[in-house]
């Protein structure tokens, strides 16, 4: 049976969703199979953005029709018969996981005073013990509730919860009172004897977006990148005042309302969004339908902005009140949101104490979401300082927004101040936290020059020609690593591998009695991590460097906790097969016994006898790899990166990587197609890669 939790609050606005998303997180890094049930929707034929939000988690693999009760008016007209019906389909939820995330109703619009104590009824019927969310900020909104305000509304929750036999598991006081915290837990605690915890109220949760402003309006975007609509939108500016009163008004991520006959003020609002001595805007809603002249059209247009226009029908009043009413949400289309969400729960809520108190055991299997998330808490122990050449391309600057809101690593992002700081504003991505370094900059390019010289120097390097290469980006960040000014880089986003890895080669150079540099990647199943090396680098590597692969992808495996056991593949098991290709994974083998009899290998091997229990018993009884395989070195670089790729779709298998090995200090390549995770994940492995180099 899964252990489940249900998630209820006592009125509207509490912000239930994200401490369902915090929750449905950490279960997900502790067992295998999560699922999500909503007792009751507003309606089964428009979906339910709560529901899709945590649908959309990695690891959660349920249909959003099973995953959702009745509608409020089915418990309307009569609430037994959907009682029975919450029970019936959620047990159909429950036999399919591990542990299950139940949200309860949103009280907003359709709220009634007997509404907690129907969810408490729903929870008891469910066997779920109840995380109560209760709201910091008062009815209006306009101020932060006091501890004994939080006090009162939960003297009036518990006994509604306990007159229904609901259980309550913890506390969590949402968007409370950031000075108040404290003494919110200590007041809520005082009325039941359950752990209580207060989470901070953060303004940018509740911000819409500049797409959801335009739909409230009815507007339409004029001119400007669309991508950019994702952003969220801080407040609002009527510019209803000369440009002079205006100006000083405007606000970082704000929206400003514009008369479209004021093309004066429309223009002085271009040019101070983009200038660096005014705040960043969101957007510009131009109201009245009014239709630009042409030579206003034309200049915008010469001016190459990205910001977006929107244009609409509605007066000022009527514009400003749509605007003003426009409510954010925690969606699945924001990144920046939903690190934020993620981030305030972690740091605010004690999760170990969560688990144990739902009696929940960590699974024994390692999914992939547990494999990466594992990457990220290890990142987090020891914070390393990791170098991104690329600050140009979109991918980095969100990946570079989640790793500085998770804590994962120090940061330093090449490129153009203004630019990379102007465009991941556009985006809405916070990264505020890293350090921006021009590859031009010239101390360190002096610095960098002279260094790249000395260690060239044999190879006819003069300072002079030096300068020229090192302001290459990804020359630039190798330098930083060898230098110490960083831990490690992670580039090839936009770049060839030859282009990311090759200043490593020259520089930082392999390690002692490691003749080549290789690559692993780490093949994370449905329940276990494997290791495979080499499908990136190496193109037919001799018999000496096949062992250095092996010994290598071992070292990197127990790394990252995988224990190592080593197959050498090859087309024929044992002493099956003959001819140049079996004999060098033979000797690759023995070279591998000689140099460190402490790992467990054994070869030539077939994939088959390595990685099935009984074939490789049938093929290599005895054997201590055969058929228990944790690493598999493949004889050559066609095999190694066909057989990830299959292995990879046929499989459904998460494929981390390339993770090169062997330098003195890590340096990493992404792919050119490459997503924000895939970024995300290989940044956490290099910070790892460089704890153990600092050791």
């Amino acid at each position: 049976m899964a252990r489940s939790i249900y998630i209820t609050s006592a009125e509207g606005h509490s912000g239930k969703s994200s401490i369902a998303l915090g929750v449905l997180d950490t279960l997900s890094h502790e067992v295998e199979r999560v699922g999500v049930f909503r007792p009751i929707a507003r309606s089964i034929t428009e979906r339910d953005y709560v529901l899709e939000l945590l649908l959309a988690h990695d690891g959660v693999g349920l249909d959003y029709d099973e995953c959702v009760g009745v509608t409020y008016d089915d418990v309307h007209d009569d609430p037994d018969a959907a009682l029975a019906k919450i029970v019936e389909r959620y047990k159909n939820v429950e036999s399919k996981c591990d542990a299950v995330v139940i949200v309860g109703s949103d009280y907003t619009d359709v709220g009634s005073p007997t509404e907690l104590s129907f969810n408490a009824r729903i929870a008891a019927n469910l066997g779920a013990p109840v995380l109560l969310v209760l709201t910091g900020r008062a009815m209006d909104e306009s101020r932060g509730r006091t501890p004994d305000e939080m006090r009162q509304i939960a003297e009036l929750s518990f006994p509604e919860l306990t007159a229904a036999h609901a259980s309550v598991l913890a506390v969590v006081a949402n968007r409370a009172d950031s000075e108040q915290l404290d003494p919110i837990c200590a007041a809520i605690s005082a009325v039941a004897d359950v752990p209580a915890w207060a989470i901070p109220e953060d303004p940018f949760l509740v911000a819409p977006t500049v797409s959801g402003i335009m739909s409230a309006v009815d507007g339409e975007l004029l001119q400007g990148d669309s991508e950019l609509l994702a952003r969220e939108a801080m407040g609002v500016v009527i510019a209803a005042m000369s440009m002079e009163n205006v100006l000083p008004r405007l606000i970082e991520g704000g929206i400003v309302v514009i008369p479209a006959d004021r093309s004066e003020m429309l223009l002085a609002a271009l040019t101070a969004h983009a200038s660096d001595t005014f705040p960043s805007l969101a957007g510009i809603v131009l109201n009245g339908g009014f239709e630009l002249s042409p030579t206003i059209t034309r200049l915008i247009a010469g001016l190459d902005q990205t910001l977006p226009l929107i244009t609409t029908e509605l007066g000022t009043y009527a514009t400003a009140q749509r605007i003003t009413q426009t409510r954010g949400r925690l969606a699945a289309d924001s990144q920046r949101k939903l690190d934020t969400a993620l981030a305030l729960f972690e740091k605010h809520v004690d999760t170990r104490v969560l688990l144990d108190a739902l009696s929940l055991s960590p699974s024994g299997a390692v999914t992939p979401l547990m494999f990466e998330y594992g990457l990220i808490e290890r990142a987090r122990a020891d914070l390393k300082h990791i170098v991104l050449p690329e600050g140009n391309d979109d991918r980095i600057l969100r990946a570079a927004g989640t790793l500085l809101s998770r804590g994962v690593a120090k940061l330093t992002i090449l490129g153009d101040e203004a630019e990379v700081r102007g465009r991941a504003a556009g985006l809405g991505v916070d990264i505020a936290g890293a350090a921006i370094l021009s590859p031009t900059d010239e101390e360190h390019r002096q610095r960098f020059a002279e260094e790249y010289a000395r260690v060239r120097a044999h190879k006819g390097m003069t300072v002079e020609a030096a300068r020229d290469i090192v302001t290459d980006v990804s020359y630039f960040g190798t330098m930083m690593v060898h230098l110490g000014l960083a831990d490690g880089m992670v580039s090839g986003a936009a770049h060839t591998t030859a282009h990311t890895i090759k200043p490593g080669f020259e520089v930082i150079k392999t390690l002692d009695g490691v003749s080549v540099v290789s690559s692993v990647f780490f093949m994370a199943l449905a329940d276990r991590v494997l290791v495979y090396g080499d499908c990136a680098v190496v193109p037919d590597p001799t018999s000496e460097q096949l062992a250095d692969i092996a010994i290598s992808s071992a070292g990197t495996a127990g790394q990252f906790g995988i224990d190592p056991r080593v197959a050498m593949l090859s087309y024929s098991t044992g002493e099956s097969g003959s001819g140049a290709d079996v004999e060098k994974v033979r000797t690759a083998t023995a070279l591998v016994h000689e140099r460190r009899p402490d790992i467990v290998v054994d070869g030539p091997i077939q994939y088959d006898a390595a990685a099935d229990a009984a074939v490789g018993q049938s093929k290599m009884p005895g054997s201590q790899v055969a058929g228990r395989a944790t690493v598999f070195i493949f004889p050559d670089l066609n095999t190694g990166n066909n057989t990830y790729k299959a292995v990879q779709r046929s499989a459904n298998a998460v494929a981390v990587g390339p993770v090169l090995q062997g330098l003195r200090k890590p340096i990493n390549d992404l792919s050119r197609g490459a997503l924000v995770r895939d970024i995300i994940n290989t940044v956490a492995i290099t910070a790892i890669q460089a704890q153990g180099t600092a050791q």
